[in-house]
C-alpha cells in the first residue's frame, strides 16, 4: 500500500508502529480502534463480506454512505474475510499472529471454533495485547446480546432519566458503547505499557454492564455506599442547585452554581445580593434542601432579559451557565471558542468531513490520513502482504 502523506512532512503517532486487528463492529470496538488509529496506530478493520452493519444504518448519509459508519472509521484500512472459507481463515489467523493488538466484540466464546479466541492466538503470539468488548462479561452474561439501549434499562440509567412524571429515557447517544470504547482504549494503552516493561501481552476484558455503572459513578455510589436508590428528576440535580435549565425572557438558560463562591457570585450579576446571606441558601445543602424556595426568587429576575445577554453577562461574571443548542449550534460554538471541531479527512475528492479527534498532544498530533473505508477496500494488498515470507514488513 502506498502511504497518503509523507510520514517527514509530520511527526509520528504516539502509537506508530503498532498493528491492530480489528474484528469489532457497531460502534464500541470500531471507536476504540479509531482512537487508536488518530493516534498513529494501523489498523486493519477485518469485515464479514456483508460488511460492518453500521454500513447499512441511515438515513442519514453522505454521498450515500451511512454517517453512523463514518462517525467511527477514520484511519482505517479493510479486508473483507469470510471465516468460513479456509483461505479467508487462514488470513485472519495470520493477521492475528502479527498484530500488537486484537480487538473483538463477538459474543464471548464465538471465536474460539475459529481458533482467534485469547488462547489461541496468543499461543502463536505470546506478546499480543487482545480486548474483549461484550455486553454482560464472559461469565453468566455471556449469552446475552449486548446493546446500549439494553444496558441503559438495565443498569438503571433509564430510570434516571426523563420527566419525574412520565416515563423513563434512553440517553441522546449510545452512550455506554462510547464509554465502554473508552474504557477498552485505556485498557488497551495501558497493557501496552506492561508489555514494554515485561513483554508480556494479556486478555483486556470489558463489558457494557460493568462500564456503565462505573459511568454513573455518583447515582451507582448513593446505592452502594450510601444505601439510597437515586430517582428521576429531570433536568434537576440530586445534590446541587441550581444546576438545571432556568427560564428567562425567551427560553431557558443552564446555570450551574456548583459552590458557594459561584453562587455569590450569581447573585451578584443578578442584582439579588442579599440572598448570599441568607440562611436558606448560604451552604451548598442549604440551597438544595431549599430549592423550591430558591428558584422563584431567581426566576422573577431572571425572566426580565433574555437568554443570550444573560449568558454572556454570568459567564463575565464567573458563573458557569450556557444555552441549550441544538447540535449545529454545538459545533458552531465550539468554533467560536476555538477548537476547531471539524476536519477534513483524507485528500482530494475523497476526503470528508470529521469531528476532530478530543485529545491534543504537543508534539505527536492526531492523524487524519485516511477516510472511513469501503468494504475490502484494501483486502487485495493487505492478503498479498499477509501472504509475505517477512511478517516484520509493515503492511503500508
Amino acid at each position: 500500500m502506498t502511504k497518503l502523506t509523507d510520514e517527514r512532512q509530520r511527526p509520528a503517532g504516539p502509537l506508530a508502529g503498532l498493528l491492530v486487528a480489528d474484528f469489532s463492529r457497531i460502534l464500541a470496538g470500531p471507536y476504540c480502534t479509531m482512537l487508536l488509529a488518530d493516534l498513529g496506530a494501523e489498523v486493519i478493520k477485518v469485515e464479514s463480506p456483508g460488511g460492518d452493519d453500521t454500513r447499512t444504518w441511515m438515513p442519514p448519509t453522505r454521498d450515500g454512505v451511512s454517517t453512523y459508519y463514518l462517525a467511527i472509521n477514520r484511519n482505517k484500512r479493510s479486508i473483507a474475510l469470510d471465516l468460513r472459507d479456509d483461505g479467508d481463515l487462514a488470513a485472519a489467523r495470520e493477521l492475528a499472529a502479527r498484530a500488537d493488538v486484537v480487538v473483538e466484540n463477538f459474543k464471548p466464546g464465538g471465536l474460539r471454533r475459529f481458533g482467534l479466541d485469547y488462547d489461541s492466538v496468543s499461543e502463536a503470539n505470546p506478546a499480543v495485547v487482545y480486548a474483549s468488548i461484550s455486553g454482560f462479561g464472559a461469565g453468566k452474561g455471556a449469552a446475552i446480546p449486548g446493546y446500549d439501549l439494553m444496558v441503559q434499562a438495565i443498569s438503571g440509567l433509564m430510570s434516571l432519566t426523563g420527566d419525574p412524571e412520565g416515563p423513563p429515557y434512553r440517553a441522546g447517544i449510545s452512550v455506554f458503547d462510547v464509554m465502554t470504547g473508552l474504557h477498552a482504549t485505556i485498557g488497551i494503552l495501558a497493557a501496552l505499557r506492561h508489555r514494554e516493561a515485561s513483554g508480556d501481552g494479556q486478555h483486556v476484558e470489558v463489558n457494557l454492564l460493568s462500564s456503565a455503572l462505573s459511568g454513573m459513578v455518583n447515582h451507582g455510589s448513593a446505592y452502594v455506599a450510601g444505601g439510597e436508590v437515586p430517582f428521576r428528576m429531570g433536568n434537576a440535580h440530586p445534590s446541587l442547585f441550581p444546576y438545571e435549565p432556568l427560564p428567562t425572557a425567551d427560553g431557558e438558560l443552564i446555570i450551574t452554581a456548583g459552590n458557594d463562591g459561584q453562587f455569590a457570585k450569581l447573585c451578584q450579576a443578578l442584582g439579588l445580593p442579599e440572598l448570599v446571606d441568607d440562611p436558606r441558601f448560604a451552604r451548598t445543602e442549604d440551597r438544595t434542601a431549599n430549592r423550591e424556595e430558591l428558584r422563584p426568587l431567581l426566576v422573577e429576575r431572571l425572566r426580565t432579559r433574555p437568554k443570550m445577554e444573560w449568558f454572556r453577562e454570568l459567564t463575565a461574571a464567573g458563573v458557569p451557565a450556557g444555552p441549550i443548542n441544538t447540535v449545529d449550534g454545538g459545533v458552531a460554538f465550539a468554533e467560536e471558542v476555538g477548537l476547531d471541531p471539524v476536519v477534513s479527512v483524507g485528500e482530494g475528492d475523497q476526503a470528508i468531513p470529521s469531528v476532530r479527534n478530543p485529545i491534543g498532544f504537543s508534539a505527536t498530533p492526531a492523524r487524519y490520513d485516511l477516510p472511513p473505508p469501503s468494504l475490502d477496500e484494501h483486502g487485495a494488498e493487505i492478503r498479498k502482504w499477509l501472504a509475505s515470507p517477512d511478517p516484520t514488513r509493515s503492511v503500508t
